[in-house]
């Protein structure tokens, strides 16, 4: 029984472990997510600035050899 005990607390503190290192990983990653919809917030308000709805034909953008 003793060793039973033992090693569910041996599985519990690595449980714990995994669960804190989890933790970091997914506050990084929100961090990271958080600065990229910035970033695109951002160009988004460049491009608006940029060109006010402008409206483009593909002909416009036809390569230099046609």
């Amino acid at each position: 029984m003793e060793s039973r005990i033992t090693d569910l607390e041996i599985k519990i503190s690595y449980t714990e472990d995994l669960v804190d290192e989890l933790n970091r990983i997914v506050y990084r990653q929100q961090q990271q997510i958080d600065l990229l919809a910035n970033e695109i917030k951002n160009l988004r308000e460049q491009m608006q600035s940029a060109q006010p709805n402008e409206t483009r034909s593909l002909r416009d953008e036809l390569p230099p050899h046609y």
